[in-house]
């Protein structure tokens, strides 16, 4: 019987659009083409301004945030992933607390699990689009109409970007659109950080933001306020060297350390060919960080619409709630552009203090900031392998449904489950935190595109690797599709 949680919604369903599976597996070609062009559409909605929006908007109070949420200031797209991503959350968080049970095995109950979450993005949608309204980043005098036009656009583009997510995860396409919008908006802002040619006044000299770009500049500039030192650390968020240097440590980290996995040994219970199960240390990839994100976005909008609607309160629930969730103050280093951040407050604990600079002006946060990340990456990858069919019995059950056993046991399904326990929830709890720690390092380091963007793009790449080489290898040799679960 399913959760009543989960019948509260059933109602509602019917009017969500339903994208369906095909009827046949579409071939390789056809799903590079239909992931290249909901690519395409996303962009395009990246680069289409909101109607009604100010021209001359001010500062963006959601900067942190953009490249992990695939947004764009002022366009369609100005939510990104984020509803879609924190409904996700709060279904693993309801899961995994045990508040609402699912039975994953049961084809209606899982049916029944997807369309509420559904429902739930689009809840979020409306949520987060009246915070980014309220809280005055499309300014403060908008007026009734302006905001309404502002909400129904946003209504719309967050449903739209959820139905393309769902056309590619349900087999048009390749991945997930999460992913493939998280891995475009972070490479963008990479490919920026490097060679953007937008100006960035600083010491007395008109540096491109592009750090490359800057330090070709300090190499050949007579001028002498072009001092080699700058390009290498610069004050706020502009890109730097150190931060380049970052970015590629961070690849190189994840390629290496997702190499690394515990193989069991199984083997063919009929025809007793050996072979080998590869757990992975990483074995719940970039999920962890995703949801640890979406929730850490959340807390700093709420901290952001309150601080600029009640900041001038000098008592009371108002006065709390604003010094609980965050005060904010402009970080800009004096480099011409205002812009705010949280300073402190929960939002301060759970934004990354970007570079050495933020670290040693606010060491307390950094520490906390770390501990949250990691701890709480660490919890949700363990709850992640349960909602998910990752954990021991769900491997067990795969195992033993292919035919396979490990030598020397019986094929019970307690006692394989009973031997993978030894692995998958240790490697849940170590891949969660290792991914925790290296997120929150290379933000403390600026890294391009943020620690945890580039993070989730490396493991992004990896997975579309290898989902490129198994779709060749089905195609080429259509009896191993099963195998490789393409069917």
């Amino acid at each position: 019987m399913a959760s009543k949680f989960l019948l509260l919604f059933k109602p509602f369903q019917r009017f969500t659009l339903e994208v369906k599976k095909p009827a046949r597996k579409p071939s390789f070609k056809r799903k590079i083409a239909w992931t290249f062009g909901i690519l395409s559409l996303y962009l395009v909605m990246l680069n289409i301004p909101l109607v009604g929006v100010p021209s001359d908007e001010g500062t963006d109070p959601f900067f942190a945030m953009r490249a992990i949420l695939a947004s764009q200031r002022g366009s369609l797209a100005e939510l990104g992933i984020g509803p879609i991503v924190t409904a996700g959350l709060i279904m693993q968080l309801l899961v995994g607390s045990q508040i609402i049970k699912v039975d994953f095995s049961n084809p209606e109950e899982r049916a029944l699990y997807t369309g509420t979450q559904k429902i739930l993005a689009v809840l979020m949608t409306i949520f987060e689009a009246l915070a980014y309204i309220l809280g005055g980043a499309y300014g403060e005098d908008i007026g009734f109409e302006a905001s309404m036009l502002i909400l129904v656009q946003l209504l719309v583009a967050g449903f739209i970007i959820l139905l393309m997510d769902e056309i590619i995860q349900k087999g048009y396409g390749l991945g997930s659109g999460i992913s493939l919008f998280i891995a475009a908006s972070v490479s963008f802002n990479i490919f920026d950080g490097m060679f953007s040619l937008s100006p960035e006044p600083s010491g007395g000299f008109n540096w491109f933001r592009g750090c490359v770009l800057a330090f070709f500049q300090a190499i050949f500039s007579d001028d002498p306020n072009a001092t080699m030192s700058t390009p290498f650390s610069r004050v706020g968020r502009t890109p730097d060297l150190i931060g380049l240097l970052a970015t590629i440590v961070v690849f190189a980290v994840v390629i290496y350390v997702d190499s690394i996995k515990i193989e069991i040994p199984v083997q063919h219970s009929q025809y007793k060919m050996p072979a080998r199960y590869p757990i992975k240390f990483l074995y719940t990839s970039n999920i962890p960080v995703i949801l640890v994100s979406a929730l850490f976005a959340n807390i700093y909008f709420i901290s952001n619409l309150m601080w600029n609607n009640w900041k001038s309160a000098a008592s009371g629930l108002k006065y709390f709630l604003v010094r609980f969730f965050g005060t904010w103050e402009d970080i800009s280093g004096g480099t011409g552009s205002q812009q705010l951040a949280p300073v402190t407050g929960l939002a301060s604990y759970t934004t990354a203090p970007y570079g050495p600079e933020q670290i040693a002006k606010y060491p307390v946060n950094a520490i906390i900031y770390l501990v949250l990340m990691v701890a709480l990456c660490g919890i949700f990858s363990r709850i992640w392998i349960d909602t998910a069919g990752m954990s021991s019995k769900n491997v067990a059950k795969q195992l033993l449904d292919a035919n396979m056993q490990i030598p020397g046991f019986r094929r019970n399904p307690r006692i394989v489950e009973k031997y993978l326990e030894r692995y998958i929830p240790t490697a849940a709890w170590l891949g969660g935190f290792f991914i925790g720690v290296l997120a929150a390092f290379a933000d403390f380091l600026g890294a391009l595109g943020t620690g945890t963007g580039i993070l989730l793009t490396t493991g992004i790449l990896r997975q579309y690797y290898e989902i490129f080489a198994s779709e060749q290898v089905s195609e080429t040799v259509p009896a191993l599709a099963g195998f490789l679960g393409l069917k």
